[in-house]
C-alpha cells in the first residue's frame, strides 16, 4: 500500500525543497511528476531551477499537467514518487475547462481527488505531494480567483486528510502537522 507524504506551504515557503530532500532520504528509483506547464519566460526558468535542483541526484521527470492517476499508474517500477504540485494541477484543469465552457466544481475536484488517493494507495512505494496552503490570504475580489482558492482548500483537506504524513512548512522551516510514515 502507497505511503502518502502531503508537504504543505505558501509560496517560496521551502515545501519543494523540503519534499525534494525528503525523497531523496528514500531508498529506491525515484520519479519527480510535474504538474507545471511552460507558460512564459519566468516560468521556463524557474522550472529550470527546479530540474537542475534534481540533476545531482537519480530523478527521472516525468511532465503531467492534468492526469496524475495515469502518470502514477505508468511508474510502477518507481519507489518513490514526487509530485508537485497539486495548486498547478487544479489551475490546469480549470483553464482547460474553461476553454469549453465549463466550470471546475468542489465535486468535480473530489472526484479526481478520490481518483489520486486510490492509484496512490495501489503503489507500492511512497508518495510525496507538494501542494500549496492558500487559505490564509486575503479574499480575492474576483469569482474566479475566489474559486480557484476554493478548489485548492478543497483539494488539502481531502489530500492531507487520508495522507500519513503531513509537513507545514514555513520560512524555510518544517512544521509536521500529522506524523507517520515517513
Amino acid at each position: 500500500m502507497g505511503n502518502i507524504c502531503m508537504v504543505v506551504g505558501g509560496r517560496r515557503s521551502g515545501k519543494s525543497e523540503y519534499a525534494q530532500t525528503l525523497a531523496e532520504k528514500l531508498p529506491g528509483a525515484r520519479v519527480f511528476l510535474a504538474t507545471c506547464p511552460v507558460l512564459d519566460q519566468e516560468m521556463s526558468v524557474r522550472i529550470r531551477k527546479h530540474q537542475d535542483a534534481r540533476k545531482t541526484s537519480a530523478w527521472d521527470t516525468v511532465e503531467e499537467p492534468l492526469n496524475l492517476a495515469t502518470a502514477i499508474i505508468k511508474a510502477s517500477a518507481y519507489d518513490v514518487i514526487l509530485i508537485d504540485c497539486l495548486t498547478l494541477w487544479i489551475n490546469n484543469f480549470m483553464y482547460e475547462m474553461e476553454k469549453i465552457g465549463v466550470v471546475v466544481s468542489e465535486e468535480f475536484i473530489e472526484q479526481k481527488c478520490h481518483e489520486l488517493i486510490r492509484v496512490c494507495r495501489a503503489h507500492h512505494g511512497n508518495i510525496i505531494i507538494v501542494t500549496n496552503e492558500t487559505g490564509m490570504g486575503i479574499v480575492p475580489e474576483n469569482e474566479q480567483a475566489r474559486l480557484f482558492l476554493d478548489l485548492v482548500g478543497r483539494c488539502n483537506q481531502i489530500m492531507c486528510g487520508v495522507a500519513d504524513h503531513v509537513a507545514l512548512v514555513v520560512c524555510g522551516q518544517q512544521l509536521i502537522v500529522k506524523k507517520g510514515g515517513f
